[in-house]
């Protein structure tokens, strides 16, 4: 182990043979840049979306929570919604937990 580090000290202060260490973060900007603009801008703008969407909600929109229920908006109480998910069956949720609108309904072959 000293071995290592005496010629780690003998190597002097600059990496790659005299390279500035502004030069050698470059590539890691370069990644972090790239990274941003292919995965964290999208999210954000998605995230975005969804924001005014749940904050536009009203009774009678059709919705998806997030574990997957179907149901329709029947009232809203600040922070919660009041979902009928089927005839006699009203469940009071918060915003957070709307994953979005449901789809147009799809035409199904019946066989």
């Amino acid at each position: 182990m000293a071995h290592i580090l005496t010629i780690l000290a003998q190597s002097g202060s600059t990496p790659a043979g005299g390279a500035s260490p502004l030069v050698s973060l470059l590539p890691m900007a370069l990644v972090f840049g790239i990274f941003y603009v292919i995965v964290i801008l999208p999210m954000r703008r998605k995230q975005k979306k969804l924001e005014t969407l749940v904050q536009a909600l009203k009774p009678g929109d059709a919705i998806i929570l997030n574990p997957g229920i179907l149901g329709t908006v029947v009232g809203t109480d600040g922070e919660a919604l009041v979902v009928k998910i089927d005839d006699k069956t009203k469940i009071r949720v918060l915003r957070s937990a709307v994953a979005g609108l449901q789809g147009p309904p799809q035409d199904q072959e019946k066989k």
